[in-house]
């Protein structure tokens, strides 16, 4: 299973960092290759400065060999090997009127002393982030999520997008970091659901990411905005860097497998501003989309 899921994020990959170049028109991927010391290693792709990306990452990984002992303290073991592979991704539009998107595939073995696999399990997602709500737009993303989802359960969307609503959110300021999608985890083999299904409902959702993004993207990327409007991208932007140095699972498994560190924090955006106690104008779109993030919506 790891190897035929590493085959899928590599294909994955290219399909999605080709399309995005594309829809791009100027800049292309940078791509990097590294090698983890205590085993496995990746390939990181980053776009900077584009003509619609500022910057993103599309990046996979493959790491093994013990476990850190601050994960088998998560994990309640004592010993243990393992193997994680998946793919992130993070895109920063330069416009404003095109919301930020994060996505992530991902599939992980632990090991016995005998290198039995003792548990496994997939889990990932995709999210939307916006700065300026287009109801149209919500809605396009979460419809093609329970598209996907609705091939393989009637009961998978509703359930998915609840613990996406939950699990993005920014305790410390109560509000979601954008509008959710789709968050699974954990997701193990059960009488209804084996390994191959799972894998079979990830990689649904996987291939669905770029008709959730980008006809988004390309109905919003020639906006006309103002030097007003690119300030609270940067202001809402920082709740978004709040987020995944704070609360994010992924970001802190990374650093607490000696993960690398440039590929960690590609999800940072390069413009980010923190105002003091910033409030938006009453009646204004930007109050508008608090209000939104204040309670989770069902968009379809």
């Amino acid at each position: 299973m790891k190897d035929k899921f590493y085959a899928y994020i590599e294909q994955l990959q290219d399909t999605i960092t080709s399309k995005l170049e594309t829809v791009d028109g100027t800049a292309i991927f940078k791509e990097d290759i590294w090698v983890r010391p205590e085993g496995g290693g990746g390939r990181t792709r980053v776009i900077e400065n584009g003509a619609v990306f500022e910057k993103g990452g599309v990046n996979i990984s493959g790491v093994h060999g013990e476990l850190p002992d601050s994960m088998k303290a998560y994990f309640g073991v004592e010993d243990a090997n393992f193997f994680a592979c998946g793919l992130s991704l993070v895109l920063h539009p330069k416009n404003p009127m095109v919301p930020t998107v994060h996505a992530n595939w991902r599939y992980f073995e632990m090991y016995g002393k005998d290198g039995e696999i003792v548990d496994q399990w997939f889990g990932g997602g995709q999210d939307l982030t916006p700065y300026y709500l287009f109801d149209e737009d919500a809605v396009h993303f979460h419809q093609v999520c329970k598209t996907a989802c609705d091939k393989h359960n009637p009961s998978f969307y509703d359930t998915y997008k609840k613990r996406c609503d939950e699990y993005f959110w920014n305790a410390h300021r109560n509000e979601a970091r954008g509008l959710g999608g789709l968050f699974f985890d954990y997701c193990k083999a059960t009488p209804e659901m084996d390994m191959q299904d799972w894998y079979n409902f990830v990689t649904e959702v996987g291939n669905s990411f770029l008709d959730c993004y980008v006809p988004i993207v390309i109905k919003r990327k020639d906006l006309e905005y103002t030097k007003e409007q690119r300030d609270w991208q940067e202001i809402r932007r920082g709740r978004y860097v709040e987020f995944n140095l704070v609360h994010d699972k992924g970001t802190l498994f990374g650093l607490k497998t000696n993960g690398r560190i440039e590929s960690i924090l590609m999800s940072l955006p390069p413009h980010v501003q923190w105002r003091y106690d910033h409030q938006p104008e009453k009646g204004s779109e930007e109050e508008r989309l608090l209000e939104i993030l204040k309670a989770p919506k069902e968009w379809v």
